[in-house]
């Protein structure tokens, strides 16, 4: 095993997000279960209502600038210090437009017992700071350097820990308000010491007018994909503090928390793949999703043994988080499905992305999200946490349809084109 390691970078790299996403678990657990007690399940659904509304702008605020490094650099080192440069001008002009959209519309959105000031901290950390860090993780992952992307993720989790520590030792039961304001200043200092982590280890950005307008469309693609997917996973959140009440937010919102967490094992396994799928899907979606099979048998192993476990031990949740969450209980059991799908679509998805079909996957999740929106308006009045429970799951179910019959489809288009080319005089 330790010499398949040593000569297999995409185990090693696997490895090492592995144990840096147990290591930002745990930090995770120890806040989130700290946070969730002290602010109790109304002022934990405020907080959580909120992040999750800035979760859908918060893809644009990079405008895929992440990507584009990634997908470039992989192919070409010498590229790092131009698209370096360029995801941060995108990331300073974008999201700072942004900030102000998002203010207005949590005027309309949210409901009036939380404060804009709320919004505000928790938009400023989302947009500025969060991109920051994840494009500062994406520039780590093309190089392949995934132990340094796993550090920056601790760091996060870490910080957040501390100002947690030190919030609820002079405030036993604070404010979500209060809880912003640590949240963007941990979310700040981190941003800060990755940009100079990035800078001191792989080199300068060099800042130039941003990207041509093909690859402008492309990143446009590569947020609108990942702000689909922030819809159609966190949008119920925000929903249900609208359509229902703070309290069935947070019983929710904490459910949903533990299922991401039982999912680290595979994203820490799609972090170190990625770049990869790029340089496989240079030759074409066959290629690409030859790539990806391997991967798919081993998610749904994972993923279907850890569906059981959590069936099995969700009566546990009351115990860790306390009394008032007892309801957390049944839905867990109800999200315990999502890791089985979740690691079915997005290999397949990746699948699409490293083959030039991002608009295709972008299109695809882009359709998803908005049934999960209007299904919402119907089933979150109607049957509360538990609807939005099942309409995640509707959602997740539909994109492995859709994303497993565009792969088929593109798959199939492209035979015969490889027929052709090779019967081609140029090539005979």
């Amino acid at each position: 095993m330790i010499s398949r390691l040593r000569k297999s970078v995409v185990a090693r790299n696997t490895v090492w997000m592995f144990f840096g996403q147990g290591l930002r678990l745990a930090i995770q657990a120890a806040y989130f279960i700290e946070i969730a007690r002290s602010l109790g399940a109304s002022n934990y659904g405020a907080f959580i209502g909120v992040v999750a509304l800035v979760g859908i702008a918060y893809p644009f605020g990079a405008l895929g600038g992440g990507n584009l490094l990634v997908k470039n650099v992989a192919r070409d080192k010498t590229l790092f210090a131009p698209y370096w440069g360029r995801a941060l001008v995108v990331t300073a002009a974008s999201s700072s437009v942004l900030l102000v959209v998002v203010l207005c519309v949590a005027h309309f959105v949210l409901p009036a017992s939380i404060p804009l000031r709320l919004v505000l901290l928790v938009a400023g950390a989302d947009l500025v700071g969060l991109n920051i860090i994840g494009i500062c993780g994406q520039a780590f992952q093309a190089f392949e350097r995934l132990n340094w992307t796993a550090t920056i993720n601790a760091l996060i989790s870490a910080s957040r820990l501390t100002g947690a520590a030190i919030l609820i030792g002079i405030q036993p039961h604070p404010s979500a308000l209060q809880w912003g304001y640590i949240y963007f200043c941990s979310t700040s200092a981190v941003a800060i010491t990755a940009s100079l982590l990035v800078r001191a280890k792989l080199g300068a950005p060099r800042f130039t007018w941003p990207h041509s307008m093909a690859e402008m469309r492309e990143g446009f693609y590569f947020s609108s994909s990942l702000s689909a997917q922030t819809v159609y996973n966190d949008i119920d959140k925000t929903m249900l503090a609208r359509l229902s009440t703070l309290d069935a937010t947070g019983i929710y919102g904490a459910a949903y928390r533990l299922i991401d967490v039982s999912f680290a094992p595979i994203s820490a396994l799609l972090y170190s793949t990625y770049p990869n799928f790029f340089r496989a899907g240079a030759k074409g979606i066959g290629s690409s999703f030859s790539y990806a099979k391997p991967f798919l048998l081993r998610a749904l192993t994972y993923s279907s043994a850890i569906c059981v476990v959590i069936l099995l031990a969700a009566g546990i949740v009351p115990y860790i988080l306390g009394p008032e969450y007892a309801r957390a209980t049944e839905a867990l059991r109800w999200l315990a499905p999502l890791p089985v799908l979740r690691g079915l679509h997005y290999f397949l998805s990746d699948s699409l992305t490293g083959a030039g079909h991002q608009g295709v996957r972008t299109a695809i999740q882009a359709g998803v999200a908005a049934f999960n929106v209007l299904i919402n308006l119907w089933i979150i009045p109607a049957y509360s946490w538990r609807g939005a429970a099942w309409s995640s799951i509707a959602s997740d179910g539909l994109l492995v349809c859709g994303t497993a019959a565009a792969v088929f489809v593109l798959s199939r288009r492209a035979k015969p084109a490889v027929a052709e080319s090779v019967a081609s005089p140029e090539y005979t």
